[in-house]
């Protein structure tokens, strides 16, 4: 009998969302209260401490702060601070364009300019999409070769269910771990030396890019009292976009292996199944066959 697996998948999907929206609200809701409470704090020493201004003038301050913000101007530092559209931070924007990963940190403020980023987006993401999918085929076809390489002489003819999903396990799992070393753990010893935050901070910045989430919480380039090298922002969207082809056959590999997973299974089973039906078709005596003629 044939299930559908729609209905199961749209309720797993929904308590999926239900279970992330509890946790998340079990982690974060009492620190934000502690932030807001804190920052009200602050306002208040600063009434204190400058009798001339008003809540007013402070609210007003404020908003010309959260403005500021909004249009991509850091407000900590002055007005010698770099542009945030020079070629490297452009180059930067637009690999985040194009890849949909959108911090949220900076974006177009002229007319002209949204109006050109819709057009560069509405054309973009599908090139993008299509250089992504000949990169994963090119990566694809290196993985094949790294599986010919593992593969030792005479298991090829094993055909044992068994022995082809453990070899496909090995060498997808050489794959995952060279391109972990490279796309996970050692960007975030470069992200921490150069922005100065700790590993844990480079390592939830670069998966939150690559997988182009983007949050925006943490971005690149953007600490005023850095000196950054002119190439750094260019040589980090190159970066992410190799790491997103890399994450994007992760992910298809993982589908793949868990797919080959239940098959072995299912081929388990059916053989245990088979088995039993013989053993009792042996057990049981042997029914007159009834011929009927055509």
């Amino acid at each position: 009998q044939q299930i559908s697996w729609t209905p199961l998948l749209l309720l797993g999907y929904l308590f999926y969302l239900l279970l992330g929206a509890m946790v998340f609200q079990l982690l974060e809701k009492q620190a934000e209260t502690h932030f807001r409470d804190q920052f009200q704090l602050e306002k208040l020493k600063f009434l204190q401490n400058y009798t001339c201004l008003d809540r007013q003038a402070l609210e007003q301050f404020v908003q010309v702060l959260m403005e500021a913000w909004e249009k991509g101007v850091n407000p900590e530092g002055n007005s010698t601070n770099p542009s945030n559209w020079d070629f490297s931070n452009s180059f930067f924007f637009a690999g985040t364009v194009v890849t949909t990963i959108g911090y949220g940190n900076l974006s177009p403020s002229t007319v002209a300019g949204q109006i050109f980023c819709v057009f560069y987006a509405l054309f973009g993401v599908p090139l993008n999409l299509a250089f992504l999918n000949q990169l994963g085929k090119a990566l694809n076809a290196h993985l094949l070769t790294l599986e010919r390489w593992v593969q030792k002489p005479g298991r090829a003819q094993v055909q044992c269910q068994f022995a082809i999903f453990s070899h496909y396990f090995k060498t997808r799992a050489i794959f995952l771990t060279a391109g972990t070393l490279l796309f996970l753990v050692f960007p975030p010893l470069v992200f921490s030396y150069v922005e100065g935050w700790s590993y844990g901070e480079g390592f939830y910045f670069t998966f939150i890019t690559l997988s182009t989430i983007g949050f925006g919480d943490y971005v690149v380039g953007t600490n005023p009292n850095k000196h950054y090298i002119p190439v750094y922002r260019s040589l980090t969207a190159i970066w992410i976009v190799f790491g997103l082809a890399w994450l994007a056959l992760v992910f298809n590999v993982g589908a793949d292996l868990m797919e080959r997973y239940l098959q072995l299974k299912w081929h388990k089973s059916d053989l245990s199944l088979a088995e039993g039906d013989t053993t009792k078709l042996e057990d049981e005596p042997e029914q007159p066959r009834i011929h009927i003629p055509s």
